[in-house]
């Protein structure tokens, strides 16, 4: 499978994310609680595509600083503090993902579904996302000869397309676009996805910290 990588840059960081998107298209629509074993299903599917296309991605590698971090941040309070403010794209998409509801208060299967959620959004979420949309999106629309486009070159056009895209795929597409713009600012800044997979990694946990503490399952 890796070989099948190593033949097309294209398969190597488009594919591992239109799986995920496709698996995740199923979690509420195969029964009872299925919003919580398809995404562990797309949770191991996902890792095993990461660990695949990696020696072919090499843009893909985590780079974590502090400007990084205080972007995440940063995404994270926006993502939170506009909820109120703007219309939100569709209706949420199904069964709300709250484990203790389904399983209890005190099981320790629902903490171990948050568990992985946490591993899901932290560290297989970002650099699939990161991928597809700073690295393949943006320098596609760049020019058709994507893979000459430089990640340190800034193209406004560009931008702008991935940031859309990334912010319509989410239910809150208002912040989706200014996080889409922040990560694209780092990736530019660094030449790489390292930044913004760690920047992107750090607003997933603050987000994933904010549901569990505070009862806010819609946000997940």
């Amino acid at each position: 499978m890796r070989n099948w990588f190593a033949t097309s840059p294209v398969k190597a960081r488009v594919l591992p994310f239109v799986v995920f998107v496709a698996i995740t298209y199923f979690q509420d629509k195969l029964g009872l609680h299925s919003q919580y074993w398809v995404y562990g299903v797309k949770t191991v599917v996902g890792a095993w595509l990461l660990w695949a296309v990696w020696p072919f991605v090499p843009e893909m590698r985590w780079a974590a600083t502090g400007r990084a971090f205080w972007v995440g941040i940063g995404v994270f309070i926006l993502w939170v503090g506009l909820d109120q403010y703007y219309p939100k794209m569709g209706t949420g998409g199904g069964a709300i993902w709250n484990p203790f509801m389904a399983f209890g208060d005190n099981s320790k299967l629902a903490w171990g579904l948050v568990l992985m959620r946490f591993v899901g959004s932290v560290l297989i979420v970002p650099p699939l996302e990161e991928a597809f949309f700073r690295s393949f999106i943006y320098r596609y629309v760049a020019s058709s000869d994507w893979s000459q486009v430089a990640l340190s070159v800034w193209n406004w056009r560009a931008a702008g397309c991935s940031a859309l895209m990334f912010g319509f795929e989410h239910h809150e597409w208002l912040p989706g676009i200014l996080c889409g713009l922040a990560y694209q600012w780092l990736t530019f800044k660094r030449g790489s996805l390292g930044e913004a997979m760690f920047a992107h990694a750090i607003t997933n946990l603050a987000l994933g910290i904010y549901v569990v503490s505070k009862g806010m399952w819609t946000f997940w």
